[in-house]
């Protein structure tokens, strides 16, 4: 028999990353608030993270906070404006000719390494 999974009761995204830097887990619920738990066993930091963004919520509801929107399950069209000088502009043109790209796909490029 499958074990049944229950779904969260809240829908805010919840990461659990190892940091080589501190030699720690950190638990994040970055719709809801910066910082986050730590510690040494990532099932900990997770039950703590979920108890955290849970008493959040509690507090939001008891004060009349409003709650940000989610962004887990949102669906993303994939493209964003992203505003910058003209000079920096003109330099990512340069460096995207440069290497046989369009200015998109070079941007692209670069990011990726930033958010993998």
């Amino acid at each position: 028999m499958k074990k049944k999974i229950t779904p969260s009761p809240y829908p805010y995204t919840l990461l659990v990353e190892w940091s080589d830097e501190d030699k720690l887990w950190i638990g994040t619920c970055p719709e809801l608030f910066l910082g986050g738990v730590y510690g040494t066993d990532q099932k900990k930091v997770y039950a703590e993270l979920c108890q955290a963004v849970q008493e959040h919520i509690a507090i939001a509801n008891e004060t009349g906070a409003a709650l940000p929107k989610a962004i887990a399950g949102k669906e993303f069209s994939g493209k964003f404006v992203l505003r910058t000088t003209p000079q920096h502009h003109r330099l990512l043109a340069l460096r995207a000719l440069q290497a046989g790209d369009s200015l998109n796909a070079y941007v692209v490029k670069r990011l990726k390494p930033a958010v993998s």
